[in-house]
């Protein structure tokens, strides 16, 4: 059916698709529009109403803002850019009583998060893709072979089945969909555990005055365990507040510390919060595979969540992008086997999943080691060795940079080194990935030879295991 006699956005009573996405976040949006293009039907299942579609729980932070895929052209989403001036982040250590300005590479953009998330389903509506809200999908359908055929869903008490040639799973972190598909045919990633994941809470709060610090990212780290704080600026005078920290963490004594910092800070005096909302997120390396046969995951789904920022809305438009391509390939082909499907896990792991599993190796340390000497040491660091370490997964560090820090950290130099070893056993990692395998037939011994690379992340870290 061509693009034009395909209805845009509108629900129908058809029950059969080409491909059904489960979940309208980015990833979802990227991949129905991707494939809507391509002149094949689409239909996207959202658990919210029409109205509430698009309001998640996020920093609102988006790096990269200049290279998202342009399958969503990216004037149609810059009007939800409400702050385009950010260029830095501003990592206060109250500790140590210092403030690292970091440099962060390419565009930020500071988003209205709801605003964007209706303008991204707007831009795959007018692609040609069929929304269909308050949608629960309760099952996953299989064939004799396992292939995924569809899902069963439940709409307003009413239940039906939404055959498919391919099914999307980009229903999020900790997605239930993946607890409902026998992966046993297949090597998808099933070594997933809710440690594996972050909490986060945030709230929209409104100042009277401009904040000053209106053009960085503020980011503090919580007293309490391996997380931190975050202050956003959407505008001079709305600032995104929040925080995440690991699932084993006890939730309401670490929002206590968000209340408390905002009370202590003066620019926040009187201001009046208008939004508030959390949610779950993957700081895990990326899936190993995120393919079945008839079945992919995108975004969140698929852990493509930087693990030590917390940033997804970039990896989720590429992967949208890369799984709508591979599926169009496949569905041309009439073959949608975990062969047909696995270009996708190569262009996500070469794009930026060998650099994530590389920063988890990081996120790794920060769970195995002690908090305050860790603060003591990125006191001691230069901004833009920060800023290689967070956006590359490695950094290079010269013979002046290493007698600096020595003499910075003495006191610290146990913890020093810890982190210098760290550093070799993330560069192997991100090695590694550079030779992921091109069919699932080499998985397993990639696989193997990873996770002996792991086994000195643990022993250099002194963390228990992650995975």
């Amino acid at each position: 059916m061509s693009t034009s006699e395909r209805p845009s956005g509108v629900e129908t009573a058809r029950t059969a698709w080409d491909a059904v996405v489960v979940g309208a976040g980015t990833a979802g949006c990227y991949a129905s529009a991707t494939l809507a293009e391509a002149g094949y039907d689409v239909l996207v299942l959202e658990r919210k109403s029409e109205d509430e579609a698009g309001h998640i729980a996020c920093g609102d932070a988006l790096k990269g803002a200049d290279e998202f895929p342009d399958v969503i052209p990216k004037s149609q989403i810059r009007p939800a850019f409400t702050n385009t001036d950010v260029d830095h982040g501003r990592f206060e250590i109250p500790q140590e009583d210092a403030v690292l300005e970091i440099p962060v590479p390419g565009e930020i953009a500071v988003i209205d998060r709801h605003e964007y998330g209706r303008l991204i389903i707007e831009a795959a509506a007018d692609a040609g893709a069929t929304f269909q809200y308050d949608t629960v999908v309760t099952d996953v359908v299989q064939d004799e072979d396992d292939r995924v055929t569809g899902v069963e869903a439940v709409r307003d008490g009413d239940a039906s089945t939404y055959d498919a040639e391919v099914v999307v799973d980009g229903a999020g972190s900790l997605s239930v969909l993946q607890d409902m598909v026998d992966f046993s045919g297949s090597t998808f990633d099933t070594n997933v555990d809710f440690s594996q994941f972050s909490s986060a809470y945030r709230e929209v709060v409104h100042v009277d005055e401009p904040v000053e610090w209106d053009d960085a990212l503020v980011i503090k780290p919580t007293q309490r365990s391996a997380g931190y704080l975050w202050y956003f600026p959407r505008t001079e005078t709305e600032i995104n507040v929040g925080l995440g920290f690991q699932m084993t963490e006890e939730p309401m004594q670490l929002v206590e510390d968000l209340k408390r910092d905002l009370r202590d800070r003066p620019e926040f005096e009187g201001a009046e919060v208008a939004d508030k909302l959390g949610a779950a997120l993957p700081t895990k390396r990326p899936h190993d595979s995120a393919v079945h046969p008839g079945f992919v995951a995108v975004g969140d789904a698929a852990g493509h969540v930087n693990p030590t920022t917390g940033g997804g809305i970039a990896g989720a438009a590429y992967a949208g992008k890369y799984a709508g391509e591979q599926i169009v390939a496949a569905l041309e082909r009439g073959d949608v086997s975990e062969e047909a499907l696995w270009r996708y896990n190569e262009r996500v792991m070469d794009h930026y999943g060998g650099r994530y599993a590389a920063l988890d190796v990081y996120n790794i340390l920060t769970i195995g080691s002690d908090l305050d000497d860790l603060t003591s040491l990125l006191a001691a660091m230069p901004g833009d060795k920060l800023s290689e370490a967070l956006y590359s997964g490695s950094t290079s560090l010269g013979w002046r940079f290493t007698l600096d820090v020595l003499w910075k950290t003495r006191g610290h130099w146990d913890t020093l080194r810890d982190v210098y070893e760290t550093k070799r056993r993330a560069d192997e990692i991100l090695a590694h990935y550079e030779a992921y395998p091109s069919s699932p037939d080499g998985l397993t011994a990639w696989q193997r030879e990873r996770d002996e690379l792991m086994e000195a992340v643990y022993e250099t870290t002194g963390a228990d295991p992650k995975y």
